[in-house]
């Protein structure tokens, strides 16, 4: 097992001091608990009720494996490296691509973000590169007619795979037809969702990670809060500040979950994001997106556990991208309730090897079994127990942790270095506020997620009434010039 371990920067040493002493200080507020407790709870609160309790209490195990792989790679890996060193000459970097999947619902955002990504890439000095766009309408964008890098590819709607996937796996699937495809096996495909903005940091990890070649499928973080979207109404931007608080959570995974089994394992045991994922054109042609109905809704966990199966192996990588959160509460629990279906018919699709998917498996039990475990907090105050030592701290690290991850996320997403005195005193209520808002929707989720069709891709709102507004005044200023001429 080899891994790159870099000299911590002081604000690194700093974070791993709170983070421990956070932990401590939480196993031991929580372990006093015990002090209250009976000695048999079966005694105490009846063999049926005891057991039921104890199982309760235990649930939050599931959680464990994740979350100590989370802390094990926010330890040892340098999590405040803003900048990526570039290991290679641009120009003798190999050739890729920026594959973009998109519905088409969205036109004037897939294009604000093509010319923007555009213009990044080749701020980093990048020539050998291109950008397609994949569609299911076509869009004719004014920018095709502009630059001959970027390409699109209109998914046929009669277009069917031999598994009959469906969604983002159909549209990634088409693109690997003979017709199509543009690429030999030794070139490499950049996928994004349609609101991923890449920087330029993020331009120099790809580089490094494809120029190395030593894995087959790469990833890096994806942040949520550098560009705050415009609202007209407030109760959308406080909607959309919450959810993006609360996404500070994704944010830690992946410095840490993420990070940690793609860096210490190249095993995605707990499967990987849709968007920010690198690939190797030979390799993601043998994998395929081709994968049935298991495989359309979270196509990107299930082409990873599939990948893991045929022996390709996987890698972190170096520089951020960026994304936008929901703009509402009831996106935000539609995207998580699609998120659990999708892991869940990969978790136990028996085409993948059990050994494969066991972990991923295990994930979304303690996902989807989260409302048994978060009532801990109120029935281990009014039935407490007293567990094995070992047991008991496992149980409260797990949710140290989980609150830790929120905080954390917190600080990588924003500059706090900014921050007024008075904006200072306002993160821990939003942090909490968010923390547990995003808990409650989660809960609904889960409760949701049983009923409907198991295979509808939801696709979050993703512009604003701003963006329609800004348009029509570059239309206007287009239009007065030539009136004026």
């Amino acid at each position: 097992m080899k891994f790159r371990l870099q000299v911590p920067t002081w604000k690194h040493v700093v974070h791993c001091i709170f983070m421990v002493s956070w932990i401590w200080f939480f196993t031991q507020i929580a372990q006093k608990r015990q002090v209250e407790a009976p000695d048999d709870i079966f005694n105490s609160y009846g063999s049926v009720k005891g057991l039921v309790l104890l199982l309760i209490r235990l649930i939050s195990l599931l959680a464990f494996p994740q979350t100590f792989l989370n802390f094990v790679s926010l330890l040892i890996f340098e999590t405040f490296q803003n900048k990526v060193k570039l290991r290679i000459s641009v120009q003798s970097a190999p050739f890729f691509v920026i594959r973009v999947v998109t519905r088409g619902l969205y036109p004037k955002l897939v294009e604000n973000n093509v010319k923007r990504n555009l213009d990044t890439i080749l701020s980093v000095g990048c020539e050998n590169f291109a950008i397609e766009v994949v569609t299911d309408t076509a869009l004719n964008l004014p920018i095709y007619n502009t630059s001959q890098r970027v390409r699109e590819i209109h998914v046929p709607n009669d277009y069917k795979t031999s598994t009959g996937a469906l969604n983002k796996s159909r549209a990634l699937q088409y693109c690997w037809e003979d017709s199509v495809n543009l690429y030999s096996d030794e070139e490499w495909i950049v996928h994004l969702d349609e609101e991923t903005l890449v920087t330029e940091e993020s331009i120099k990890g790809i580089l490094n990670f494809i120029n190395d070649d030593k894995h087959s499928v790469g990833q890096g973080m994806i942040t949520y809060a550098s560009e705050p979207p415009q609202f007209k109404s407030i109760w959308s931007t406080v909607q959309n500040r919450i959810c993006t608080v609360a996404d500070s959570f994704r944010v830690t995974e992946d410095l840490g979950k993420i990070r940690g089994q793609f860096q210490l394992l190249h095993k995605p045991i707990f499967g990987m994001k849709g968007s920010y994922v690198v690939t190797k054109v030979g390799a993601e042609k043998k994998v395929s997106f081709d994968n049935g109905l298991n495989g359309s809704i979270a196509e990107d966990a299930y082409f990873a556990i599939k990948a893991m199966d045929m022996g390709f192996t996987f890698d972190f990588i170096e520089g951020e991208m960026r994304e936008k959160s929901p703009f509402s509460f009831s996106d935000f629990i539609k995207q998580r309730k699609r998120w659990m279906q999708g892991i869940y018919l990969v978790a136990f699709d028996s085409k993948l090897s059990i050994n494969s998917r066991f972990w991923l498996a295990l994930s979304i039990i303690a996902w989807i079994t989260i409302p048994f475990a978060t009532s801990n907090v109120f029935l281990g105050k009014i039935y407490p127990m007293k567990l094995w030592s070992i047991v008991d701290f496992s149980i409260n690290f797990t949710g140290g942790m989980a609150l830790y991850l929120y905080a954390f996320g917190f600080v990588k997403q924003h500059n706090i270095r900014r921050f007024s005195f008075l904006r200072l005193l306002f993160v821990i209520p939003e942090l909490i506020l968010a923390s547990i808002v995003s808990i409650i929707c989660e809960h609904i989720a889960v409760m949701t997620m049983w009923f409907g069709n198991w295979y509808e891709f939801y696709i979050v709102q993703k512009e604003t009434e701003e963006t329609d507004h800004q348009e029509n005044e570059k239309e206007a200023i287009k239009m007065n010039g030539i009136n004026n001429v």
